[in-house]
Parts: C-alpha cells; sequence; structure tokens
C-alpha cells in the first residue's frame, strides 16, 4: 500500500438482505493515523457496514480497500492486518492476564520473540505488570477494557476497529480509555470507532453519521457543527436523524 494511499477506501458500498437495504451506497476514505468516528442510531447500518470492512461480510455491490486489501476478493487478508475490539471484549473470564495476551498474539500470527518484547513494553504501559498471572474474571472493567485493546493491537496492526468499545464504562474510565486510543493514533495507528457517547465524537479527527443505511454527514466535529450551527456534536447528530425511520 502506498505511504499516501487511504488506510480504508468505500465507493459506493451497498448490502442487501432480500429487498431490504441495510447499507445504501456510502463512500469515504480514512487516512494513515486518522481517528474515524462512525456514528449512528441503532438500525442505522453501521454494525453492517463494519462487517464488511472487516472481511466478515461480502458486499451486495460497490468497492472497498482495507489496508491495501480488498474485502470483497480478499477478505482473509483484511483480517491479518487489522484488529478488532467489541463492547463485550471477548477475553476469556478462565485464562489469565497474560495467557488472553498470548492466545491473540498467537492467533495474530505474533512470534514468541516479539511477543516477549509487546508484551514487556504493553504491560508496563498500561501498568499491568503484577497482573500477569490475574484471571481476567477478577478483574475490574476497566482492566478488562485496557487488556481487550491491547490484545486487539498486539500484533501492530495498519487499522484496528473498535467497536462501541467504551460501553457500560464510567467517564473516568472512557477517558483513560481514549488516552490509549490517542497514542495508537499518534504511532500512525488507524482507528475506525463507532460509539453511543456523543461527546466520544469530539475527540476524533473525522465523523461520519448514518442515518437509514446512507452517510448523512461527513467531517470533522468541529466543520459539522459550524455546519448545523450547533455547540455539541449531540445537538448535530439530533438534528441529522431526526427523520430517521429505522430502529431496532
Amino acid at each position: 500500500m502506498e505511504n499516501n494511499a487511504p488506510v480504508i477506501s468505500v465507493k459506493d458500498l451497498t448490502k442487501k438482505f432480500g429487498k431490504f437495504t441495510a447499507v445504501d451506497h456510502i463512500s469515504f476514505d480514512v487516512m494513515k493515523g486518522e481517528i474515524f468516528g462512525f456514528l449512528g442510531a441503532n438500525g442505522a447500518g453501521k454494525t453492517t457496514a463494519m462487517r464488511m470492512l472487516c472481511g466478515l461480510s461480502i458486499p451486495t455491490s460497490g468497492h472497498g480497500k482495507v489496508a491495501g486489501y480488498d474485502i470483497t476478493t480478499r477478505p482473509e487478508d483484511v483480517k491479518r492486518h487489522i484488529g478488532y475490539m467489541s463492547q463485550k471484549f471477548s477475553l476469556y473470564g478462565e485464562l489469565s492476564v497474560k495467557e488472553n495476551l498470548k492466545l491473540f498474539s498467537s492467533i495474530y500470527g505474533v512470534s514468541n520473540a516479539d511477543f516477549k518484547k509487546r508484551s514487556d513494553k504493553l504491560f508496563d504501559e498500561l501498568g499491568m505488570n503484577d497482573m500477569h498471572n490475574t484471571l481476567v474474571k477478577d478483574i475490574p472493567v476497566g482492566w478488562k477494557q485496557k487488556l481487550a485493546f491491547a490484545s486487539a493491537t498486539i500484533h501492530i496492526p495498519e487499522v484496528v476497529f473498535l467497536d462501541e468499545p467504551t460501553g457500560g464504562v464510567d467517564p473516568v474510565t472512557r477517558r483513560k480509555f481514549w488516552e490509549l486510543i490517542y497514542k495508537a493514533s499518534s504511532e500512525g495507528m488507524t482507528v475506525f470507532v463507532t460509539t453511543h457517547y456523543l461527546d466520544e465524537a469530539e475527540y476524533c479527527n473525522r465523523v461520519s453519521i448514518m442515518v437509514d443505511g446512507h452517510i448523512s454527514a461527513l467531517g470533522s466535529p468541529t466543520a459539522l457543527k459550524n455546519k448545523y450551527g450547533s455547540d455539541t456534536m449531540d445537538e448535530v447528530f439530533r438534528i441529522i436523524a431526526k427523520d430517521a425511520t429505522r430502529s431496532d
């Protein structure tokens, strides 16, 4: 992939389920190191779109590339070059902190030598040096969140997809988690994040807002607030999504 090429490039991406169009001709690019917020109410189509970008669902039509690989013809290559973190964290409670990290590193093909080097660095940065042998089920949710992010990025992917990663945690823990996102972005990792917390949209470089399968707005938080004459992204979202017809 060329240095100046988008890490994510989508053109007219569409997904249909029978007669229902879940994602309707969406287009956007995301650049290296960008924090890109992907917002939308329940039923807007953002989860379906993310599944296509992660190589988990084949588009009905349109084109998309992630980390230089076509999401339709090379989904397995896409999966190898991304990280993914869900709201449920996908961790194993009966395994220790270190065993969880080791498991995900092996899934992503990280060598033993690289795992040792990267895990030592991560544990030190996260302040988890005394937790190696603690079972994940016994650590607080904030630490689980940090570990899940470390597990999703242990292989140093070009892009990490975060699907509502701060759901159910307190504001202080959410802010600390965003510090991890900022650090990853500063080191060149592209971050694609969905969230229900509209204040978190303010932390993104750019934001897209999906309504009924379409991208109805795309731009920096400042530009969108100026365009819609609003003081917050919550107000912007309410204006854009007020006529939405879909819901869960």
